[in-house]
């Protein structure tokens, strides 16, 4: 029984590894994927806000620590009426507003900017 016990931290430790190696990649893969892409303005309509929080919980020594962190979307509806769901800055997500018309920018998957047409 003790025996096994080294061996199952050990397949731990690998899976944990292997988890960071496959995210570094798949963020190096929609790095280049993007940056492959032509930069890419068009007129736009903000349809959609939305805000996902994550809630973290860690035990440290008997010490309890929370962490909690936003992630912000707006979605964008492009004249062909097609839907398109950007992660934005906090800073972005305040400044827009639903019904918002403009120029959006963007370059693949990578939102730029949206000008608002005043």
């Amino acid at each position: 029984m003790f025996s096994a016990i080294p061996i199952f931290g050990s397949i731990i430790f690998v899976i944990v590894i292997v988890g960071f190696i496959v995210t570094i990649f798949k963020s190096i893969k929609q790095w280049n994927y993007n940056n492959a892409q032509p930069v890419l303005s068009v007129e736009a309509k903000v349809v959609g806000k939305r805000a996902d929080v994550s809630r973290h919980h860690h035990n440290n020594d008997g010490h309890m620590h929370s962490h909690t962190s936003t992630t912000y979307y707006v979605t964008f509806e492009v004249e062909s009426k097609d839907r398109i769901e950007f992660k934005v800055s906090s800073k972005e997500y305040g400044l827009l507003a639903e019904n918002d018309m403009g120029k959006l920018t963007f370059q693949g998957t990578r939102y730029l900017e949206f000008e608002r047409v005043k």
